[in-house]
């Protein structure tokens, strides 16, 4: 089973991948960076498939998007200088917790 959560996380790197390409393509006029959102979202997709051998769609789901939100804005701030107020940080801290709940309490988490 902890196969399967790593394999998660690493499709939610590569989503971040993506979507920071996606941001950085300046609307696919740029080719590296075009080319990293193919590769980003291939591959998260990808690794999302074989990831829904282990774990049910919706928790699988809902963890790969709501971590893709947290590591995407955080993506944001670092590369493209965005900001993230309080209101954001506090809504993607209640992101966190949301999985931190799924994980710890649900009986859906496993097959």
């Amino acid at each position: 089973m902890a196969h399967a959560y790593l394999l998660l996380i690493l499709a939610v790197l590569f989503e971040g991948l993506g979507s920071t390409s996606l941001q950085a393509s300046q609307q696919f006029t740029r080719l590296w960076p075009s080319l990293g959102v193919l590769v980003g979202f291939g591959t998260a997709f990808y690794i999302f498939t074989i990831v829904l051998k282990y774990l049910p769609l919706g928790v699988t789901y809902a963890i790969w998007s709501g971590l893709g939100i947290c590591l995407t804005a955080f993506l944001g701030w670092m590369v493209f200088r965005q900001g993230i107020d309080l209101a954001a940080m506090l809504g993607m801290g209640l992101i966190i917790a949301g999985i931190l709940v799924i994980n710890v309490f649900s009986t859906t988490a496993t097959h």
